[in-house]
C-alpha cells in the first residue's frame, strides 16, 4: 500500500503540472487538487487511471469528469473562501470536494439514489461540511438559497430558471448547455430580471435530466 500511495502521489503531481499546462492559473483551484485524492472517489480497479486527464465511468452510466474539466469549471466560478456554492450533479463527489477544498460552503444535489447513497458518506468523511441532497437538480436547493455561485456538472438542455433565481445578484453560474454536446457558459446575474452570458468552448457531459431516480 505504501508503494501504491507513493506512485499515486507522483501521478497526482504530474496531473497538477498538466493542469497548469492547460491554462489553469487559479492557485486556489490548483491547491484544492493538491489537497484532494481523486482516486478515493473511484472504485479501486480504476485507481491506476485516477490521475490521467480522462473521464471515467461511475455507477448508473454516469461519469467522473476529466480533471481538466473540473479545474476549468472551478476556475470559471471565481470562488473565494466562505462563498455559498450550489452544485447540480453530485456524481462521484469529486467536484464538491474540490470546491470544499477551495474554502466554499458547498450544497450539492444528486438525482440518482445509487450515486447519492454511495457519495454521501464519502463526502461526510473527506469534505465534512458539504450539504448533500437527493433531488431534482432543475429545482435547485431552495432551502439554502441564495447562492454566490452555481455550478452544473451535467449537460442542460437550457438554462434552468430556478437556478438563476437561486443565484444572488452579481453571482456567477457555470453550466454546460446543449443536447448532444454542450457549450460551457458563464452566467453573471445582473439583476432579478437579466443576466449576461459568456461562452467558453465545447464539451460533452452526461445529460441533465428531471425527476429523481430510485434505482
Amino acid at each position: 500500500m505504501a508503494t501504491e500511495n507513493y506512485l499515486l502521489l507522483g501521478q497526482k503531481k504530474r496531473m497538477i503540472e498538466g493542469l497548469r499546462e492547460k491554462g489553469i492559473t487559479d492557485e486556489n483551484v490548483l491547491g484544492a487538487f493538491d489537497k484532494m485524492e481523486r482516486h478515493l472517489f473511484l472504485e479501486s480497479l480504476l485507481w491506476p487511471r485516477a490521475y490521467e486527464d480522462e473521464a471515467l465511468k461511475l455507477a448508473t452510466d454516469q461519469t467522473i469528469s476529466k480533471p481538466s474539466t473540473v479545474a476549468f469549471q472551478s476556475q470559471l466560478l471565481e470562488v473565494s473562501k466562505g462563498m455559498k456554492v450550489l452544485e447540480i450533479g453530485t456524481g462521484s463527489g469529486f467536484q464538491a470536494a474540490i470546491l470544499y477544498a477551495m474554502g466554499a460552503r458547498v450544497f450539492t444535489v444528486e438525482r440518482q439514489i445509487t450515486l447519492f447513497n454511495r457519495t454521501r458518506p464519502l463526502l461526510s468523511k473527506l469534505a465534512p461540511t458539504v450539504v448533500t441532497r437527493y433531488g431534482d437538480g432543475f429545482k435547485g436547493f431552495p432551502q439554502f438559497a441564495p447562492y454566490d455561485r452555481v455550478i452544473v456538472t451535467c449537460g442542460a438542455p437550457e438554462i434552468p430558471q430556478a437556478l438563476v433565481e437561486q443565484l444572488v445578484v452579481g453571482g456567477i453560474m457555470v453550466i454546460p448547455v446543449g443536447e448532444e454536446s454542450q457549450v460551457m457558459k458563464r452566467i453573471v446575474k445582473i439583476s432579478d430580471s437579466e443576466y449576461d452570458e459568456e461562452d467558453f468552448g465545447d464539451f460533452v457531459f452526461v445529460p441533465m435530466l428531471k425527476e429523481r431516480v430510485r434505482r
